[in-house]
Formats: C-alpha cells, sequence, structure tokens
C-alpha cells in the first residue's frame, strides 16, 4: 500500500509540475508582452516555490510547525531578493521627468498652427509641379517646411508619407541613397555614409545653408558651468571620469552618447578627430535626441550627466528648463556668438543631393540661397551662410 502511495504521489507531483510549468509559461509570456519583463524573475520564484510546497505536501513533509516556518522564510528570503529589480524599477518610473521629444505636427507646413518661420512678401520661386521630395533631421524640419510653406502649393504632407517627410538623420541618408527623396537637409555625412554612398557609385553634392552650435548640456542641478575644448576631448575619451577633475563635485561623468551615423554622434566624431572616443555602456546610449535630454535633466537619476546636441534643437524645439547649455572656452552658443566665429564648435549644415532627374531640385536650392531663402534661415531661428 506504502508503494502504491509513493507512486501515486509522484505521478501527481508530475502532473503539477507539467500543470504549472503551462500556466507559468502563459504568465511570463504575458508580462514580457505587457513589458513588465522585471518581474519575470519574481514569477519565477513564485511558481517554483508553489511548486515545491505542493510536492512537500504530498510527500507529509510539513507534519512540524518548524518545517512550515523554515520553509515560507526561505520563500520570503527568495521573493525579496526577486522583487529587488522590479522596486528598483518602479522607484525609477515614480520620478518626474521632462518631455523632450518633439511633436512634429507643430511644424508641418500649411497646418492651422504650424510653428514656422514666413515671409513678409510673396516667394519668388512657386512650385506647382515636379516637387522635389525632401526629408531630413528633426533638428532642421522647422527650416525646411518654413521653404515648402513659401513655394510649394498649399495641402497636406504628412510628415512621414509625403513629397515632405521627416526622419532621423541616418533614415534620411538611406532614403536619399535609395532614391526615395531627391534631398535631404541634414548634418555632414558620417564616413560609413559616404562609404555607402562610395560603393553604390553616388556622388553626393553638399550645398551649405546656414551654420549651427554643436552645444554640450549638463543637469541645471550640476555646478559646472562651462567647460575647456579639450575637456570635452577629455571627457568622451575616457580620460576624464569625475567632475571634480574640470571644477565640479566629486561626481563621476555619466557622458551619453548617441547611435552611430546620426547627425550629432557625426559631430562629436568630427570634433574628437583623431582621439578615439570611448566605448559607451548601453545604457549611455540614447536613441533620440530627445532621449539624450531626457536623461540628463532627471535630477535624482543622472545629475552627473553630460550631452551633446545643437542650439536650436535644445533652446527652440524642446526647451527643457532642466537642462543648462555650457559655455566652451568660456563662450556661451547663441547666434550671435556662431554669427561672429566666437562660439569654437560651429559647423554648416546642408542640403545633400545625389543624381536626381528632377529639374526643379537646382531651382529650389538656387532659392534657399537667395536673399528671400537665407532670410527664412534667419528668421526660423539658425544663423544664415551668407
Amino acid at each position: 500500500m506504502r508503494k502504491y502511495s509513493t507512486f501515486t504521489a509522484i505521478m501527481n507531483a508530475v502532473f503539477i509540475l507539467i500543470g504549472m510549468s503551462f500556466i507559468t509559461a502563459i504568465i511570463l509570456l504575458f508580462s514580457a508582452l505587457s513589458g513588465y519583463v522585471e518581474y519575470v524573475p519574481v514569477i519565477i520564484v513564485i511558481a517554483i516555490s508553489l511548486y515545491i510546497w505542493f510536492v512537500l505536501l504530498l510527500f507529509h513533509f510539513f507534519q512540524t510547525k518548524r518545517r512550515k516556518i523554515v520553509f515560507l522564510s526561505i520563500v520570503a528570503a527568495a521573493i525579496m531578493v526577486s522583487m529587488i529589480s522590479p522596486i528598483q524599477h518602479a522607484y525609477k518610473n515614480s520620478i518626474p521627468t521632462m518631455n523632450a521629444e518633439v511633436y512634429v505636427f507643430e511644424y508641418t507646413p500649411f497646418s492651422k498652427h504650424a510653428r514656422v518661420a514666413t515671409l513678409n512678401e510673396p516667394a519668388t520661386l512657386r512650385l506647382s509641379d515636379e516637387l522635389p521630395k525632401m526629408d531630413g533631421a528633426t533638428a532642421l524640419y522647422p527650416l525646411y517646411s518654413a521653404f515648402v510653406q513659401a513655394t510649394y502649393p498649399e495641402k497636406e504632407y504628412d510628415p512621414f508619407d509625403s513629397e515632405v517627410m521627416v526622419n532621423t538623420t541616418p533614415d534620411a541618408y538611406n532614403n536619399l541613397f535609395t532614391g526615395k527623396v531627391d534631398m535631404i537637409f541634414v548634418a555632414a555625412p558620417s564616413d560609413s555614409q559616404l562609404k555607402i554612398a562610395q560603393q553604390k557609385g553616388l556622388e553626393l553634392n553638399m550645398t551649405p545653408i546656414g551654420r549651427e552650435a554643436f552645444v554640450f548640456f549638463a543637469n541645471q542641478k550640476n555646478t559646472v558651468n562651462g567647460l575647456k575644448f579639450a575637456d570635452i576631448k577629455d571627457i568622451y575619451s575616457g580620460k576624464v571620469t569625475s567632475w571634480n577633475e574640470v571644477g565640479g563635485a566629486n561626481d563621476p561623468i555619466r557622458a551619453f552618447q548617441r547611435p552611430a551615423d546620426s547627425g550629432s554622434q557625426t559631430a562629436l566624431e568630427k570634433l574628437m578627430g583623431e582621439t578615439p572616443i570611448m566605448k559607451a555602456p548601453h545604457e549611455n546610449i540614447s536613441s533620440g535626441m530627445g532621449g539624450i535630454i531626457n536623461e540628463v535633466s532627471e535630477y535624482r537619476n543622472y545629475k552627473n550627466a553630460i550631452g551633446y546636441t545643437f542650439r536650436f534643437y535644445s533652446t527652440e524645439m524642446v526647451k527643457n528648463d532642466q537642462i543648462k547649455l555650457l559655455e566652451i572656452d568660456g563662450v556661451a552658443p547663441t547666434k550671435e556668438s556662431i554669427r561672429s566665429n566666437a562660439y569654437p564648435l560651429t559647423s554648416e549644415f546642408y542640403i545633400v543631393t545625389t543624381q536626381t532627374k528632377n529639374d526643379n531640385v537646382q531651382e529650389f536650392i538656387n532659392w534657399i540661397q537667395s536673399k528671400q531663402g537665407q532670410l527664412l534661415v534667419e528668421k526660423s531661428g539658425y544663423v544664415p551662410v551668407n
């Protein structure tokens, strides 16, 4: 009879294992799909604890109160350890953050409340057919949207599916290389983008249409208000790792970077020159321009961070008051310091084309370089090349 009871208990344990494994798998899948991946260890610990509990009951292990207390104590400790990650995640999410992403529809040409610059007179160029298809960086969308509103026929231009699109810099270059657009408004290409163009047999025609400041920013609570150009290179090469080495508090520097081929990452690479950029931890690479501003502005999490972007994006499009732009070599990044070349980290931005067959492209570029086009560059908040 005892052999029969033991066999029955073993079979019941197997059936319970199968059933609980199935239920646990469903719960884990639901958690992953719902974005609660941090709770996976907790679910697994609870499932294992319940299974062991049932098995021990089948074999009549809990015949004394002491055994129950010891087992429950072990389970409680295991659950508490598994809860560390969810608690940290919940704490981080409880801290208010500033939204630094841009709602691009605010800059869509001809929209009712479009935040784009306008001329006080009709444009000398009006296009009606064979409209040049364009794409570009988010930071330049307000500018080329103003060009479009001045010269294109009035209609709806979806920023993600029309003649006038806005994407990230890498996507814009890819759309140009594949012939989806005639022109793009971007920063200078990275070495890898130049290599791709060469491999495809494409000649990149780069027309400078304005100038902008490449800026570095820190949290408002940071006591450092400016850095030397050499400090920037030392920080992003990994030579300087603490703010106290550049006049700040004794906090480690958390130096954020952007993904490869993005406009601001390319600007950093050009700034660093032959100095190698340190490899950033994965969590220190922000995918979007807004993301990097968000991370640095989160005071309780990243008061020790530093990031980079372009002046217009941070001051006019995002307007995040939790960050401050740092002076470089004692000069603040303003339109006046860009115009006078006093600010040391300025660069031109371009219209980039390849072998487009649209005859209106060059006419459109000529108009952008004209007095009216450059006036729109100025009124949009950038610095004209002329």
